[in-house]
């Protein structure tokens, strides 16, 4: 079937983690833009988002679905913003005990970041650690696949994601970026057939696997850089 929709991860995909969107994306991003719907769907929130992207006018989804903005008479706007209550209390000892578990126990700023959303991170490194030790802590995701299903079995009831670069998210619910997905579709009239999802971690715990599991097209990015070459076979 033809596609009309593109839909994308951020870090990692169109970005290096925590970083500005470069100029050969960009100007990919913008050619796609001739010929199809472009979404984001991101694990942040959508201002953030926005931000990271250089103000590219583009539609996103953020936080997993919780949040939904998009660019009204030219201006970013958030369309969207619902909240989940987030017992914070079993969120910090669950994770102080897993820190001391793994050996995670010296980190920078906080234990946890709690979203207004109710998403949470629980950061590696903590939430103050500077970026180029996230980025050199697991490139390959392997020390995190390593605990996966232990934090996942401390955190029964919830999902939990690889996230970022040093981090795992963890959502209540339905709220993953499969359900942002097929929200975004059935609301605005496209069928999932007619989707495609450019993502970079497709593989267990990956925050892009449910789009994958879930029978979307998707094209996986081993780098951000090859972005442009990925894109161009989309080119109209």
């Amino acid at each position: 079937m033809k596609k009309r929709l593109i839909a994308f991860d951020m870090d990692g995909t169109l970005t290096q983690h925590k970083s500005k969107l470069e100029e050969p994306n960009r100007i990919a991003l913008e050619t796609l833009s001739k010929h199809y719907k472009l979404l984001m769907i991101g694990a942040g929130s959508c201002e953030r988002i926005y931000h990271q992207l250089n103000d590219f006018p583009i539609e996103i989804i953020g936080n997993y679905g919780l949040q939904h903005a998009g660019i009204v008479n030219g201006e970013f706007k958030i369309l969207e913003s619902l909240s989940v209550s987030v017992d914070r209390d079993f969120v910090e000892k669950t994770v102080t005990m897993l820190r001391k578990e793994f050996g995670f126990e010296k980190f920078y700023g906080d234990n946890v970041e709690f979203h207004a959303s109710g998403v949470i991170t629980f950061p590696i490194l903590g939430t103050a650690a500077p970026l180029e030790e996230k980025l050199v802590y697991d490139p390959d995701r392997l020390k995190r696949r390593k605990v996966y299903a232990r934090v996942c079995e401390a955190f029964a009831g919830y999902n939990v994601f690889i996230g970022g670069s040093s981090s795992f998210d963890i959502t209540q619910g339905k709220y993953n970026k499969f359900y942002a997905l097929e929200r975004y579709c059935t609301e605005n009239g496209y069928t999932l057939d007619e989707a495609v999802y450019f993502g970079d971690d497709f593989g267990e715990g990956g925050n892009d696997s449910h789009v994958k599991l879930n029978g979307v097209d998707c094209v996986e990015i081993d780098n951000y850089r090859t972005f442009p070459e990925k894109a161009a076979k989309f080119f109209q």
